[in-house]
């Protein structure tokens, strides 16, 4: 086995919006007269889909709501989120990530983008940022019933480019969704930008800082060797 593709992670590897994010959420919880909590945000949401967060906090307050409601409530965050992303001077992208996108297609490697974020959120970014051309696919949260830690997602990226899992590599910064690439059997590079290196290498095949560390050919080494 060789590596053909490269699939990351949006939030935290792509872009850092993290507190973008948990503001919205706590947006939504207010208007349904409920006060955000910090570390319910990270149980339910950090690592996973839009729609999993929202409903695992509202079930954890003994609300279980239908699916249009929650999509309402998505659609929301979703206008929450470019209004957010529209009010700053620059886009807060990852450091040396076009410069990475550059040597992945230099090296005719599939890139793919396997996130929990909504379509619409990540279409928005990486058009507004010109990275689009970059990405041969994309699997957000809409497209799969699983959020992370499930390998749903993965597992469907690496069946849409007719690849072997074990011939794609994940790029992601959080232990859910580490999981959710182990899970479908695909080695992972955590990229330390909200964990510290420590607490991903307990997961993770390789750690790293910065974009500038990921060394494709050990990891290809690594894949033939497994094959």
């Amino acid at each position: 086995m060789s590596l053909k593709a490269v699939f990351l992670d949006f939030s935290g590897v792509i872009i850092d919006d993290a507190a973008i994010n948990q503001e919205l959420v706590a947006d939504i919880l207010l208007s349904e007269n409920l006060r955000a909590d910090q570390d319910e945000y990270i149980q339910y949401c950090r690592g996973r889909s839009d729609r999993a967060c929202i409903k695992g906090i509202l079930a954890n307050r003994g609300r279980i709501l239908p699916d249009e409601y929650i999509n309402k409530l998505l659609q929301t965050k979703n206008q929450g989120y470019r209004q957010k992303i529209d009010s700053l001077a620059e886009l807060p992208l990852a450091p040396h990530l076009a410069e990475f996108l550059t040597q992945l297609k230099e090296q005719n490697l599939a890139v793919g983008l396997v996130t929990g974020a909504t379509r619409s959120e990540v279409e928005y970014i990486l058009n507004r940022a010109k990275l689009a051309q970059y990405f041969d696919l994309i699997v957000a949260g809409d497209d799969v019933t699983q959020s992370k830690p499930e390998p749903e997602a993965y597992l469907l990226a690496a069946r849409n480019l007719n690849l072997s899992p074990a011939e794609c590599l994940a790029i992601e910064d959080n232990p859910i969704g580490i999981e959710a690439a182990k899970r479908a059997k695909i080695q992972v590079v955590g990229i330390s930008n909200i964990y510290p290196l420590h607490m991903l290498q307990r997961q993770a095949n390789w750690t790293v800082d910065d974009f500038r560390e990921i060394e494709l050919d050990r990891v290809n080494r690594v894949l033939s060797q497994a094959g």
